[in-house]
């Protein structure tokens, strides 16, 4: 079994992944399932204090994102629909990264 390490950055924070496979080709597959870049500040106020964030909506749906811990903004991770394994950071149309404003919830 062989084990790659795999360090990506939120904002001030690094997040440390360990990916194994049988043999070098599965672990780079492996690597590449977590196929997003590193989100050194928020994309719409500019901070580093970021962080990983989870939630279960209706029960059923998991969504993860990066949230800005100062505007409470958030990019929701998206999965592909052949590999629920692989995930990436949902982007716009123009390549940059979908940073959602954060919105109170109605009552």
């Amino acid at each position: 079994m062989l084990q790659l390490m795999v360090t990506k950055r939120i904002g001030r924070r690094q997040f440390h992944f360990t990916v194994q496979g049988t043999n070098f080709h599965d672990v780079v597959a492996e690597y590449d399932r977590l196929s997003f870049p590193d989100v050194v500040t928020c994309g719409l106020c500019g901070s580093d204090n970021l962080d990983l964030s989870s939630r279960v909506a209706q029960d059923k749906f998991k969504y993860t994102s990066v949230k800005c811990l100062d505007c409470r903004g958030d990019v929701t991770f998206g999965k592909t629909q052949k590999d629920d394994q692989t995930v990436f950071l949902r982007k716009r149309e123009d390549g940059g990264l979908d940073w959602q404003a954060w919105k109170k919830a109605d009552k």
